[in-house]
């Protein structure tokens, strides 16, 4: 199925049969009542699809961000840490001057 084929179809929808069609190629198995909705579903959003392409944007200028926008970064200066012991004081354990944390892995044979 190619472009062409949505061309035939009445208001550019998309026909149960095709719908069938693409879940066979997916290997999808729909019942008649999933089909239904999946047709409907897929024509509104080539309705939407083809309203958004009918704007004329012929004198919109490309943008890859609507908005402004400009990273903020502050200048990199050398500052006073936090004491590692006054840190490690308040985790639950410490052990040779690390965090001591639970194990999680198992060790291997």
């Amino acid at each position: 199925m190619d472009k062409d084929d949505l061309a035939d179809t009445p208001g550019n929808r998309i026909s149960r049969e095709q719908v069938a069609h693409i879940a066979r190629l997916a290997r999808l198995d729909l019942s008649d009542e999933e089909l239904d909705i999946y047709t409907d579903q897929l024509c509104a959003v080539l309705d939407h699809a083809a309203q958004v392409s009918s704007i004329d944007t012929s004198s919109v200028s490309a943008a890859s961000n609507p908005l402004s926008a400009a990273n903020v970064v502050r200048e990199d200066r050398p500052a006073a840490c936090i004491d590692r012991d006054e840190v490690l004081s308040m985790a639950p354990e410490a052990e040779d001057g690390m965090f001591k944390v639970p194990r999680i892995m198992e060790d291997e044979p």
